[in-house]
């Protein structure tokens, strides 16, 4: 027995590789031999994981490191060298949920959470890897080193990963700047066939859009075709300038001088001041269209020569007033008096407001001619049988231009504007300008009207006589008023003496105060004959209220000779 445990001892001592016989097994001294596996001694199996106790095997802290950087690749391949199957697919997990999450690469990248999480399993993985290979024997002395190197080479998966995503990431970015470049075209290309009020707020929203991309994305491909973009957005807000729709173009090419103000100028180059020179023309050319018309073109003008007064086309203004005022006071003698006499006083208003002395004066001049227009317009009313307008105007013209000349010769046309009215053949022709000389004849006209009368003639000469109302006059039936009127014994009437020359007239009677609405102003002529003695009377008649035929009065507008007789009915 003492020799067998010596064997057994030296056999240990000789590090021969075998394991110390299980208590109780064969005797050492069976065949004498050293065979383990026949005499029952064998290898034992490795243990299946690292000892948790006592020194690591040799070569533990390569084994860590190659581990820990495999696990770091992503690629769970340091849980793959030491076996530890289950953890490699856990890595595998994470990797493949990263790239379902990152892919398609999305403008906005990766949400931070799940890079933050990824990388903690990263970590998590690089660490346990390492503590488990740290007491993990790996066949070989080589295999610790080629798990370091393969680990250093595989990082540049991760690295290279992040690269290319970011290439892909910021490629997406750019497509999607790209397309909001593109929005913003089709927005200019909407607006462009739409009135300017209607498309503002669609170009505003244009503008917008290239002013953020130049602004916020300077490097990017869409920021780089901005300064295209806002030529072709100029060319269309100025559309109507190129079409020399002039007033059209006033509001969008204002907007388009104000940019620089909004935008900055360094990105809008040269065409920051481009709309100087078309906006000065297209208030000049509006301006001018509308001189004498509705607007007047004072408020294009003004603007013109407030904001660019040293403009050629500021310059034209002047010009082009004074030929306008001249081409109207030629048109007054014309055959519309009347228009060119409006458009000659809307010329006259527009350039006493101009800020310019010179069109001032112009203006003044033009309100001179006015009155000559006015004038003129009255006569050519009466001319084309207007009467009532040609009564309104100079009445008008006598009242306004009391210092005038012509005050007196307006009046005669008036009066005789409002005879014809009810009398046409009294606008045959205009009243005779200069009084006719020779005999004149007396005619006595008498009022038998419990009102006033106004009569109103013309003829040779031209005039108007009121008679006050008659105290104690009545209205008469329609069968005793050519009988009775006048004829009271003892009455003083009311009277106007008269004395005309001879000629062809013409007369309206108009009821003025105690006159009843039912009382009618009525009209007559006569021929004035040399060597007579002319009277008139007028009266009133009664009409039934039934409206009953009752006999009338022969037409009162036939007048016959001393006396004549005259009346109105009610």
């Amino acid at each position: 027995m003492e020799s067998g445990d010596r064997g057994a001892a030296a056999g240990r001592g000789a590090g021969s590789g075998g394991g110390v016989p299980p208590t109780g097994g064969p005797s050492a001294t069976g065949d004498g031999g050293a065979g383990f596996g026949d005499a029952g001694f064998g290898v034992p199996p490795p243990p299946s994981r690292a000892p948790s106790v006592g020194p690591p095997p040799d070569g533990a802290a390569l084994r860590s490191a190659g581990a820990a950087l495999l696990n770091l690749s992503g690629l769970g391949l340091g849980y793959a060298l030491v076996g530890r199957w289950g953890r490699a697919v856990v890595c595998w997990a994470a990797t493949g949920s990263l790239v379902w999450a990152a892919l398609p690469a999305d403008p906005d990248g990766v949400p931070e959470g799940v890079l933050v999480g990824y990388l903690l399993v990263l970590v998590a993985a690089a660490v346990d890897g390492a503590r488990i290979a740290r007491r993990s024997a790996l066949g070989g002395a080589w295999r610790p080193v080629v798990a370091v190197g393969l680990g250093v080479v595989l990082l540049a998966v991760p690295a290279g990963g992040a690269a290319v995503y970011g290439s892909a990431r910021d490629e997406a970015r750019e497509r999607m700047l790209l397309e909001r470049l593109a929005d913003g075209d089709e927005r200019v290309e909407a607006a462009g066939r739409q009135p300017y009020d209607a498309a503002k707020g669609t170009y505003a929203q244009a503008l917008r859009v290239y002013r953020a991309l130049a602004e916020d994305h300077p490097g990017s491909r869409a920021a780089k075709l901005v300064p295209d973009r806002l030529e072709a957005y100029y060319r269309s807000v100025s559309a109507p300038y190129e079409q020399k729709r002039h007033c059209e173009a006033v509001a969008p090419l204002t907007h388009l001088r104000t940019l620089p103000e909004s935008v900055d100028r360094k990105l809008l180059g040269e065409l920051a001041s481009w709309p100087d020179e078309p906006l000065a023309e297209s208030l000049y050319a509006c301006g001018v269209s509308r001189l004498g018309g509705v607007g007047g073109g004072g408020a294009e003008l003004g603007e013109l020569l407030r904001t660019f007064p040293g403009s050629a086309s500021a310059r034209q203004v002047g010009p082009a007033v004074e030929e306008r005022i001249t081409a109207q006071v030629a048109a007054l003698k014309g055959d519309e008096p009347c228009a060119a006499t409006e458009v000659l006083r809307g010329l006259g208003t527009t350039a006493a407001q101009l800020p310019d002395e010179r069109v001032r004066k112009l203006g003044a001049e033009a309100g001179k001619r006015v009155v000559d227009g006015v004038y003129a317009c009255g006569v050519d009313q009466f001319e084309d049988g207007k009467f009532a307008e040609a009564r309104t105007t100079l009445t008008g013209f006598a009242r306004a231009y009391r210092d005038d000349g012509r005050v007196r010769r307006a009046r005669d046309i008036a009066t005789a504007a409002e005879i014809a009215a009810d009398r046409p053949a009294a606008g045959k022709r205009l009243p005779p300008a200069k009084r006719p000389g020779g005999p004149r004849m007396e005619l006595v006209i008498s009022n038998d009207a419990p009102n006033t009368v106004e009569v109103l003639y013309t003829g040779p000469v031209t005039g108007t006589v009121s008679l006050k109302a008659c105290a104690g006059c009545e209205r008469y039936r329609a069968s005793e008023g050519s009988r009775r009127a006048c004829r009271a014994s003892g009455r003083d009437y009311p009277k106007a003496r008269l004395r005309l020359p001879a000629g062809e007239y013409h007369f309206l009677y108009k009821h003025g105060t105690g006159a009843t609405a039912r009382v009618d102003s009525y009209s007559s002529g006569t021929r004035v004959q040399p060597g007579y003695t002319y009277t008139s009377c007028t009266y009133v008649i009664e009409r039934s209220p039934f409206d009953l035929d009752l006999p009338q009065l022969p037409d009162p507008i036939q007048p016959v000779l001393s006396p004549w007789g005259a009346g109105s009915y009610r």
